[in-house]
């Protein structure tokens, strides 16, 4: 039998009657546990949810990886390339592409009434995949493209709906600017979308690809450029590797050349505030530690204290330091075990909250997103826990010089 988990047993779960007698110094730390685990879940949780709900739209509005001209500029006046369905089939077969689509932006101003505002069509072809805006449509449809007619339906953002005064059904002018000419577009509104990215919200609108073609005198196989999907954005880079593998070092039929660029190339700034907001939880993370630290060790102290007589009785019966220690280390731990059991399930319940039922609102204006987010996944969860345990075992060793100079006479007549 292990003496030392029979006597820490019959310490922590004593009983006075049939209840258990909840003395403040045990909840004290219970609790410090609680709040600590609790904290860092929640941290961590909206952490990774926040980057992948500001990621996930980026990616919705430009896709993982975008293949175009290399003498394209950031005016969205795009250079065409050639990009034949042998290029396409390629990309879509490889390992860790999803779809690979084609598009092509050209900038217009929308005119309503005396209203007017700058926007970019981007023209989509009949495979596009409309997985992003389709969750987040808030009126009307989709548009169908086929390969013959042109359709005049778009998708526009809920901010120029409200701003050029728009609903489903309506119809604007749209204005393009092409070789020094203003030429114009009568177009419909399909549906409604609001991603809550107020920077691409108030600028795209979605339409037919032939539109951009036929302002531009472009043939089929012309666009700006060609968007890639991917499975995981983990595997972004691999993804990079297998692309350029397809369409690295090549040109199209009139001397362009291909230019690969990443979400994270395209969008370098927004990246690296992504990445910053991890040095705020790290912060946080060493905090609570730092927390639940003192917690353990002031509560384990006072029940050292508690037991001194308890102590120098069983030193003067021949217990030695450790197998004392072994004693408070594993009540100690009981009460350890506890808070992380609580402490996991008001965290895992807390992120669970923000992110099925966005409870707290945000200005989408300041943080791209109009919800406070948050997603746990597995292996966080683990990590957190096993940090909390390993650095909570490391703490349990400090009070061990404290048993070690308890003298066993001095310890029976304490009182």
């Amino acid at each position: 039998m292990n003496l030392e988990l029979f006597i820490a047993k019959r310490i922590h779960f004593e009983k006075k009657g049939e209840r258990n007698v909840p003395r403040p110094i045990v909840r004290i730390v219970m609790n410090g546990i609680v709040v600590s685990l609790t904290v860092m879940l929640i941290a961590v949780g909206i952490l990774n949810g926040f980057k992948a709900e500001v990621r996930e739209k980026l990616i919705g509005f430009g896709s993982h990886i975008q293949i175009s001209s290399s003498v394209s500029n950031q005016t969205y006046e795009t250079q065409p390339i050639q990009i034949g369905n042998d290029i396409i089939d390629s990309l879509k077969h490889l390992p860790d592409v999803k779809h690979a689509q084609r598009f092509a932006t050209q900038p217009c101003i929308l005119k309503v009434g005396d209203v007017i505002q700058g926007c970019v069509l981007k023209g989509i072809d009949q495979d596009y995949e409309w997985s992003f805006f389709r969750n987040n449509l808030k009126e009307g449809d989709l548009f169908q493209v086929n390969d013959t007619a042109t359709t005049n339906q778009t998708v526009i953002s809920k901010k120029i709906a409200e701003l050029l005064g728009l609903k489903v059904g309506d119809s604007y002018l749209s204005y393009f600017i092409i070789d020094g000419k203003v030429r114009a577009r009568q177009l419909n509104v399909s549906g409604i979308y609001e991603t809550g990215f107020q920077d691409y919200d108030k600028l795209f609108i979605m339409g037919d690809i032939k539109h951009v073609r036929k302002l531009n005198n472009w043939d089929d196989e012309q666009c700006s450029g060609v968007e890639v999907i991917i499975n995981d954005f983990k595997q972004l880079d691999k993804a990079q590797e297998e692309a350029f593998s397809v369409i690295g070092n090549r040109y199209d039929n009139n001397g362009n050349y291909y230019l690969m660029r990443t979400i994270k190339q395209i969008n370098p700034q927004i990246f690296s505030w992504l990445d910053l907001l991890n040095t705020n939880v790290v912060i946080i993370l060493v905090l609570m530690a730092l927390v639940a630290g003192f917690t353990i060790i002031s509560g384990l102290l006072i029940l050292i204290l508690e037991r001194t007589n308890m102590i120098g009785l069983m030193k003067a019966m021949g217990a030695t330091n450790k197998s004392i220690w072994k004693i408070f280390f594993y009540h100690a731990f009981f009460l350890i075990g506890k808070g992380i059991i609580i402490g996991n399930i008001i965290g895992i319940a807390v992120c669970y909250l923000l992110q099925n039922h966005q409870i707290i609102p945000l200005n989408a204006d300041d943080y791209y997103v109009d919800f406070v987010p948050a997603r746990l996944e597995l292996a966080h969860i683990i990590i957190v826990n096993i940090c909390t345990i390993v650095v909570s075992a490391a703490i349990l060793h400090i009070p061990t010089n404290i048993i070690a100079k308890i003298s066993p006479i001095k310890s029976i007549k304490f009182d």
